[in-house]
């Protein structure tokens, strides 16, 4: 059965396309590429204050997102989401950087994700790790996403749908050995009302964008949108019970951390696992059985998202090559199962690089960490600079298009939730490059996330130029009205 991508690629009509996600399947992507389980120990970090970050931020930047989305998803439900929104608004051009920007952004994400999953090894199972080898299981772990991308969405989403699950489950449970443990134990931190306000310090800023950033991706679904049953009617439904399900999750996984590890003593690669091993021995007298049970799931959250966002992007950048708005090897189509092969194996490529590169620079653990995180969320949030006003742009352009599902309170709601929203993306953007972490070399952090930003964008540019220039891409901005 081919996929959307390969229906457009043989010239397929839109009926053939095969429908392989329904609300449910839908709820499950969206919370597994929303739900992220190595930042919830950054958003620990900052203590009990986290916790008011996420309501505050909730209302001021997660719902109004929601409804962004919701809005462009369900009135342009074609495949290729954030660039089908991106290109009708604003044209070509703008439509194929964004869709580079966010398509390379999961080659520079992946590794630190990974080296998250090592660290989660070493605490559970007390082994030493050495950065050579830290680095070479990085690079596995990126070709498996490749090699399970490249297979049939019908057989990959069963990936983001048992990750989702088992982050439920995990985060949960984290919460929930909080609560025990602090009716056993005590909390380890005081949660009176004073201690849930936000500070708003250098010290809780510098971790701000980490819980903006763990909001993102209600778009992404959007992003194989020729695969939805019916993407007008059950989009808005996903991003309603997925975003109340991710935030009381991301909430009470937070307290589950806090309740048991002090504020201090939080480790942004380490905490979730920190976490578990101590409630484990604390609550349920050590069951060892059930700690590994626990990281072993805990494990596969964080392989689950990276195949989930991976599957995404390859989406959105095939959707670039099929419009020939990008060199064609983006939308290069595996005859047997139907999806963007080559942009997968490019992707790899991408992606080993920068781990090596990493690695040579600086081979401390948690700065190899950071230090892609935040390149990897500078080169992520800059499309969300083109999505949000796309809103309005689109409103002007094309007011008949039919929009099952409109932002409540008319002009004025509009503007308020694409302001909120760009806004945020503004001050995160902002706060990333002002607030390395700490012990990274200034130097280091701006030449990778500085340097490594400019030229994705340069190169998203040659990209969109080139095929320009082999007569692909069209001169000017071109309706994709549905």
């Amino acid at each position: 059965m081919s996929t959307d991508l390969q229906s457009r690629a043989a010239g397929g009509a839109l009926a053939e396309k095969p429908k392989v996600f329904g609300l449910f399947s839908m709820v499950l992507f969206s919370v597994s590429a929303i739900l992220v389980a190595d930042t919830v120990a950054s958003s620990a970090a900052i203590g009990v204050q986290g916790l008011g970050f996420w309501i505050i931020l909730g209302f001021l930047f997660f719902i109004p997102y929601g409804f962004v989305t919701a809005e462009l998803g369900s009135a342009w439900p074609d495949e290729g989401g954030i660039y089908v929104w991106v290109k009708t608004a604003f044209g070509p051009g703008w439509g194929t950087v964004t869709s580079w920007m966010y398509w390379v952004n999961v080659a520079l994400w992946a590794p630190s994700v990974f080296v998250l999953f090592i660290g989660a090894i070493e605490v559970a199972w007390g082994v030493d790790v050495a950065p050579v080898w830290e680095a070479v299981i990085v690079i596995a772990m990126v070709w498996a996403i490749v090699l399970i991308g490249i297979l049939p969405l019908e057989w990959s989403k069963f990936v983001p749908n048992l990750s989702a699950a088992l982050k439920v489950i995990v985060l949960v449970g984290l919460g929930a050995l909080g609560v025990v443990y602090v009716i056993q134990n005590g909390a380890a931190n005081s949660f009176g009302l004073s201690a849930w306000i936000p500070e708003w310090n250098t010290d809780s800023l510098s971790f701000l964008p980490i819980i903006i950033y763990s909001y993102m991706g209600f778009e992404l679904m959007s992003s194989a949108g020729g695969a939805i049953k019916e993407p007008r009617r059950d989009v808005p439904k996903m991003i309603i019970l997925a975003g109340v399900a991710i935030l009381a999750v991301y909430m009470f996984a937070t307290f589950g951390i806090l309740a048991s590890i002090k504020t201090e003593d939080v480790s942004i690669v380490t905490g979730i696992t920190d976490a578990l091993k101590l409630m484990v021995d604390e609550v349920a007298g050590g069951a060892g059985w059930l700690f590994n049970i626990a990281v072993v799931a805990l494990l596969f959250t964080f392989f689950g998202n990276m195949v989930t966002w991976s599957i995404g992007a390859n989406q959105t950048i095939g959707s670039t090559g099929l419009d020939k708005t990008a060199p064609g090897v983006f939308g290069h189509v595996n005859k047997r199962f139907g999806t963007p092969d080559y942009a997968f194996v490019l992707m790899g490529l991408i992606a080993t690089a920068i781990t090596i590169l990493a690695y040579v620079l600086d081979p401390t653990q948690e700065n190899v960490f950071w230090t892609l995180f935040a390149l990897s969320s500078i080169v992520f949030l800059i499309p969300y600079l083109m999505m949000f006003p796309a809103l309005l742009v689109l409103r002007h352009k094309h007011p008949d298009q039919p929009r099952p599902y409109v932002i409540p309170g008319g002009k004025a709601g509009a503007w308020i939730a694409t302001v909120l929203c760009e806004a945020g993306i503004i001050l995160t953007l902002f706060l990333f490059f002002y607030f390395p972490a700490e012990g990274v070399s200034k130097g280091t952090f701006w030449l990778i996330t500085g340097g490594g930003t400019i030229a994705s964008l340069l190169i998203g540019w040659w990209l969109y130029r080139h095929a320009s220039r082999r007569g692909g891409a069209p001169a000017a901005p071109a309706s994709r009205d549905s």
